[in-house]
């Protein structure tokens, strides 16, 4: 009997330590932003950046230079939100 209560307590263990992995992934992964031109409605997304106008991927929107431009309509930087998608 004492081995059936190690074994449920071990798969207890398991499935928290597994949800602890999960969740933690799941934070992980909401981290980035997206900002959206009030102009046009161009999403920059941290997580991919903006590599063809020189902003690498994972690049945070406090890290974009002052000014850059958006590059479909040349909206300036402060012409963008934050927006969840």
């Amino acid at each position: 009997m004492q081995h059936i209560w190690t074994c449920c307590a071990l798969i207890a263990k398991a499935v928290f330590f597994n949800r602890s992995i999960l969740f933690e992934g799941a934070f992980t992964v909401n981290e980035s932003k997206t900002w959206m031109c009030l102009i046009c409605g161009w999403i920059y997304d941290e997580a991919l950046g903006a590599p063809e106008d020189g902003i690498a991927p994972g690049t945070p929107w406090s890290e974009v230079p002052i000014n850059w431009t958006c590059p479909e309509c040349g909206a300036r930087k402060e012409d963008f939100e934050m927006v969840n998608i």
